[in-house]
């Protein structure tokens, strides 16, 4: 019998998203291998250099005038969101709004934060003038996730594009519809530079294919684990790498809070995008005290949601498939742990969809409080006191986000000062998301390095040191020609005036 089986399959060309909610096709998408990808890398590239030689306030114009377009495209943009995520339309508007934010903000700050600056010299090199300048790296990678398919990208496509870089982004491929119209718009709002912000669409093939392309940096948006592996990839020629990995975000709520602000936060910190938000709320330690009552108040304002993809639902189904299995695993092996689901449980789990579950007494060993659940849960667990609640919220190896709810404001900057978290909000969720100049990003398995702010404009450049000799110097130290006598008496003055200051 002869084997007619092809040695190697044929490399797909095409792959088909699919709506989360219905399962039904949404579109067909190319799948590029190495050899697009390193193409749109070298053209961008070539148009980097043009870009980068342009007057600040040129860039400035030219990311402004791509705002404007995204902004008056508003309802199409959130359209393929929702489409692509399964999310409510009104909060994938919302996410448009937030990331024009944050476009405005980078397009406005990037001269100012980038500038040139003078920096002071030393006694012994008063003969110099010092200075240093934020130079940008070349080409970018960004490798974006499906949860907020537009804000988290643009947190890096944004901030690179104003720092003078091009930029190749290969979006999820569960939204790969997202990524193609940002790079469509940016080419039509911008024209005359095209290839400055290309989109390769694909799976992690081509992920891959773009950490060995030879970008200056890869910015990555994913979980831990996937992180490890592209950063193994991007170690072989030492490219640098930023990494956004996810959070076990925990709230802090003292004895005298406003419960049913806190309640109606965590509630929306916890549910919104059915728990898919990597700094959203998953973990609540509240004082003894008021532990009961916050139970009650959250219990009351979740058990009025449910999910569904019509028009007014608060949120969507699971975008990601597996994701539901993963829920279903932290709920039902924290129940038998002997957890107490104050609302739910494990039947809320009805894939695509997971009503809201709301837990008490989970655990702390348990995966619903050590691994990222990233589902419509939330537990809350009761402390003594906040020293407990500072000491449980810290020994998770996350380490994104927190949030603290205390009568006084003062008094909750100090219990945040306590926090590893990379951004904490007092009285409020995820507020520091939506504020452009603070960066954002955290340690451990959250990941490092920072987008926004800033410092996120810093992160997708080279800083160059430069001194320039003013006048020669009566003692020219770095010189063959010194006496040796000379520059003892150097050193034993220079000994001198360090013992005394």
């Amino acid at each position: 019998m002869t084997d007619t089986t092809p040695a190697t399959a044929p490399r797909a060309t095409t792959f088909t998203t699919y709506s989360p909610a219905t399962g039904e096709p949404i579109a067909a998408h190319p799948v590029n291998g190495p050899e697009e990808v390193s193409g749109a890398v070298a053209r961008a590239r070539t148009v980097q250099a043009g870009w980068a030689a342009l007057p600040a306030s040129r860039r400035r114009e030219h990311l402004l005038r791509w705002k404007k377009a995204l902004a008056a495209d508003l309802d199409t943009v959130a359209r393929t969101i929702a489409e692509e995520t399964g999310k409510p339309a009104g909060d994938a508007a919302l996410e448009v709004v937030l990331t024009l934010e944050h476009l405005g903000w980078a397009a406005r700050n990037a001269a100012r934060v980038l500038r040139r600056r003078k920096v002071g010299t030393g006694l012994f090199t008063v003969h110099q003038r010092a200075s240093l300048v934020h130079r940008p790296l070349g080409v970018v990678g960004v490798i974006g996730p499906w949860n907020y398919p537009l804000y988290t990208p643009m947190g890096s496509i944004g901030y690179a594009l104003a720092a003078g870089n091009a930029v190749v982004f290969k979006p999820s491929e569960l939204t790969p519809g997202t990524g193609v119209l940002l790079a469509e718009a940016f080419d039509a709002a911008v024209p005359g530079h095209a290839g400055l912000l290309t989109t390769v669409t694909g799976a992690a093939s081509t992920g891959d294919a773009l950490a060995r392309s030879g970008v200056d940096k890869l910015a990555f948006t994913g979980s831990p684990g996937t992180a490890r592996k592209v950063m193994a990839v991007c170690a072989e020629t030492l490219t640098p790498f930023l990494a956004e990995c996810g959070g076990k975000d925990a709230v802090i709520v003292t004895a005298d809070a406003d419960l049913a602000a806190a309640a109606d936060a965590i509630v929306w910190g916890a549910l919104s995008n059915a728990g898919q938000t990597c700094a959203g709320v998953e973990r609540v330690y509240a004082v003894r005290d008021i532990h009961a009552a916050l139970c009650e108040r959250v219990v009351e304002r979740a058990e009025a949601l449910r999910p569904g993809a019509e028009a007014g639902a608060p949120y969507g189904p699971m975008t990601l498939p597996g994701q539901v299995a993963v829920v279903e695993r932290h709920v039902t092996g924290a129940v038998s742990a002997g957890a107490r689901a104050l609302l739910g449980g494990p039947e809320s789990v009805r894939a695509p969809y997971v009503a809201p579950v709301v837990l008490t007494g989970v655990p702390e060993d348990a995966a619903a409080m050590t691994e990222e659940t990233f589902g419509p849960v939330v537990a809350i667990n009761t402390v003594a006191d906040v020293d407990e609640a500072v000491e449980r919220a810290n020994a998770s190896r996350y380490a994104l986000g927190a949030a603290v709810f205390c009568r006084s404001g003062r008094a909750g900057a100090a219990i945040a000062a306590r926090l590893r978290a990379g951004a904490v909000s007092v009285n409020s969720v995820l507020g520091f998301a939506a504020v452009p100049a603070l960066p954002f990003g955290g340690s451990q398995d959250s990941g490092f390095g920072r987008i926004h702010g800033a410092e996120g404009l810093r992160a997708f450049t080279s800083v160059q040191s430069t001194t320039v000799q003013r006048f020669t110097p009566p003692i020219a130290l770095t010189s063959f020609a010194v006496p040796a006598a000379t520059r003892e008496r150097a050193v034993r003055l220079a000994q001198a005036l360090h013992r005394r200051r």
